[in-house]
């Protein structure tokens, strides 16, 4: 919902609404139109109202305080200063105590709950072995742990939801290896258009790396190439006897706030080796993985005692080795039940649709339905770093529109969907200063906003509140395959990146410590760390299992 902030005493455009000049502050109806003649007068109704969480106390409400009818039709509300010379009304300490007791009732995850959830989160994980369900979980045609003695240089490709980053990765052998590489910004418009562009402009991109940056052509020969595909699908290519196969799974949904047209339900692997050959890229497409299963091959490469992998940035998801005894939608494939296989979980859509799990709030609901996939990516949407500081924005316009912050100040900005970014909460839980001064900066500098101390001090408390929310969940998904594959007893690491776990404060504590509060004092036998590079490397290193697989036979014919 975009403002005019002109200082002008008339409304401006449409839809619109502006500040006049004696300091009012004019909002958007939402659209709504007043039934008016052609003939009839604009009114102002200057009647004074109060929310129902401000009757008693005296405050007026922001929203609702006016409502005016602008030039088109538009009802406007606007909303008052006391007094035009006085400094801004301010929340009392006791409204913000109230407020904070109110979402800690409403944000906290109790140890029993999280229980609960991942008894629920273990058999959807079992349900989607035995077929696909709301959970598709995807067995990745990756077979079993790599050695540690993997060599050679191979192209990766990694493209996640905020960057395009290609690399050329030198496998080493004894789990180390070296990278090169170069990082492209992803665009809304790009993420938005269609498939197929997209695609051609992650060739271009890689063209110009092998090219420009790499110097290598044609005649120094033709280079391996593993993309990692952060969405739900598993490709595989395979040349033996002279022959191209490809065990192949169409992309099955986008997410991470990707929306391109005519990609979902595509071979995503010949669509982009149709790039290669179209724009003569001196590269072969050998692996399509996801994001996931390339972090849990690579931290397995670099730590064996590693079972699982995360993904905790822009979106989330996990990978864990399973048996193929254990996963019965295969068992027309003949592999022997003790034949390992890595498994994307895809468990950022765990509770989707049916919505009888996960503790949604009414700020969640609004987060799902006013997506591009509503009712879709339940557990993402609670977890990962792209909505975290969307839940704070619309906590924030809910205590505005009840008069309960910021009352007569200009708050357009922050009325503008994902305008607070999780950034901003890393940066205020870190705030170390007694009167929260990188808080001042943020609301002053990105939102023109003046705040008090108290008030600073919910902010911070707040976030604190929602990043350990998303920390505790995180833990249930951990839990869930610990349980599952009965890791509790002798322990494991688990592999974790992406922005959220490296970035934001606390989080990996906060997920220990929701381990232990699940399982006890054994929870601390389950350590995540960093993983080394996981995307780009595991697509390096399971192209180099791949090739070793095949020269010795084993299943071939994958």
């Amino acid at each position: 919902m975009s403002r005019n902030s002109s200082g002008t005493g008339t409304p401006s455009g449409a839809g619109g609404g502006a500040v006049m000049d004696n300091g009012t502050n004019l909002g958007s109806a939402l659209g709504r139109k007043a039934s008016l003649g052609p003939s009839q007068k604009q009114t102002f109704n200057m009647e004074r109202r109060t929310s129902a969480s401000a009757a008693g106390s005296g405050r007026v409400s922001r929203r609702g305080s006016g409502v005016v009818v602008t030039p088109s039709g538009t009802q406007a509300v606007y909303h008052t200063r006391t007094h035009g010379e006085a400094e801004f009304p301010h929340a009392e300490k006791k409204t913000m105590a109230d407020q904070l007791r109110k979402y800690e009732s409403l944000l906290t995850l109790t140890p029993q709950r999280m229980r609960m959830i991942v008894h629920a989160i273990e058999e959807t994980l079992d349900a989607g072995l035995q077929k696909d369900g709301m959970v598709v979980v995807i067995p990745t045609f990756v077979f079993g742990w790599p050695t540690g003695e993997e060599k050679g240089e191979y192209l990766a490709l990694d493209l996640g939801g905020t960057n395009l980053r290609v690399c050329l990765v030198t496998l080493m052998g004894h789990g180390k290896f070296e990278v090169t590489q170069t990082k492209y910004r992803l665009t809304e418009d790009q993420k938005q258009e269609d498939g197929q562009k997209l695609l051609d402009f992650c060739a271009e991109c890689l063209d110009s790396f092998i090219r420009d940056s790499l110097g290598r052509t044609e005649e120094d020969g033709i280079l391996s190439l593993g993309f990692t595909f952060s969405y739900p699908c598993s490709q595989l290519r395979i040349d033996h006897g002279g022959t191209l196969h490809w065990i192949s799974i169409p992309l099955i949904r986008w997410t991470k706030g990707f929306g391109a047209p005519n990609i979902e339900g595509h071979d995503v692997a010949a669509m982009f080796a149709a790039s290669l050959k179209r724009l003569n890229v001196p590269a072969e497409l050998t692996a399509l993985i996801n994001d996931t299963t390339g972090t849990l091959i690579a931290s397995n490469y670099v730590d064996p005692h590693t079972k699982i992998a995360v993904i905790f940035g822009t979106g989330c998801n996990a990978a864990y080795m399973e048996n193929a005894g254990s996963i019965p939608k295969m068992a027309s494939v003949g592999l022997p039940e003790d034949q390992g296989m890595a498994i994307n979980c895809e468990w950022g859509a765990f509770d989707s649709f049916d919505h009888q799990h996960l503790p949604r709030t009414k700020y969640d609901i609004q987060i799902d339905e006013a997506s591009n996939k509503p009712g879709e990516q339940s557990f993402e949407k609670m977890i990962a770093g792209l909505y975290l500081g969307e839940i704070f924005r619309l906590i924030m316009t809910d205590m505005i529109d009840s008069g309960d912050l910021f009352l007569g100040q200009n708050t357009y900005k922050l009325e503008k969907a994902y305008a607070f970014d999780t950034a901003f909460l890393s940066l205020m839980e870190s705030d170390p200063t007694d009167e929260l001064l990188t808080i001042v900066g943020v609301f002053t500098h990105f939102f023109g906003i003046e705040t008090t101390l108290e008030e600073r001090q919910f902010f911070k408390k707040l976030a604190v509140l929602i990043g350990t929310r998303a920390a505790r969940l995180s833990a249930c998904g951990i839990a869930a395959i610990v349980s599952k594959k009965g890791y509790l007893e002798k322990g494991c690491a688990v592999g974790a990146d992406g922005s959220l776990y490296n970035k934001y404060p606390h989080f990996a504590d906060r997920v220990h410590t929701a381990l232990v509060d699940i399982f006890g004092e054994k929870g601390r036998n389950i350590v995540t760390h960093h993983a080394e590079d996981g995307s780009g490397v595991g697509s390096a290193i399971i192209a180099a299992m791949t090739k070793a697989r095949k020269e010795k036979g084993y299943y071939v014919d994958y």
